[in-house]
């Protein structure tokens, strides 16, 4: 069963968008973990394994693009895909954190069957074994 960390500190859009990808179900069930802000999620990350972390830029303290880059140099979770989430949808904030290493960036508000269709693209090639960076 893939897991997913989702990464925002907003509990209504954390919610939303469990309920999006847990509407996936059937055989292939996906384990959502949430963290309400970076620092949690750098608690969880050594704690196991990810298929996608989905994170929102804008959040206190460690922010997405900041949770990218500690992804990014983690030897265990270099390869993990990233989903960046944000209200902030200037061409320079994509163009950020598709730079530092975020795999596809999701402007909100966004529909249910987008994060669904954007994670299932981001799933594919770990769940064929390959992964998504080089």
């Amino acid at each position: 069963m893939p897991r997913i960390l989702v990464v925002e500190d907003s509990a209504s859009m954390r919610a939303f968008v469990r309920a999006a990808l847990e509407e996936e179900g059937g055989r292939d069930a996906l384990e959502v973990v949430e963290a309400p802000n970076g620092f949690d999620a750098l608690r969880l990350l050594p704690r196991g394994d990810y298929a996608l972390v989905i994170t929102d830029i804008n959040m206190p303290d460690i922010n997405g693009l900041e949770l990218v880059q500690f992804i990014r140099r983690s030897e265990r979770h270099q390869h993990t895909p990233v989903l960046l989430i944000s209200t902030r949808a200037s061409e320079r904030d994509r163009a950020r954190g598709l730079e530092l290493g975020a795999d596809a960036f999701l402007e909100k508000p966004f529909t249910a069957s987008a994060v669904r269709d954007a994670a299932r693209s981001l799933l594919a090639p770990h769940a064929a074994g390959a992964g998504v960076r080089g």
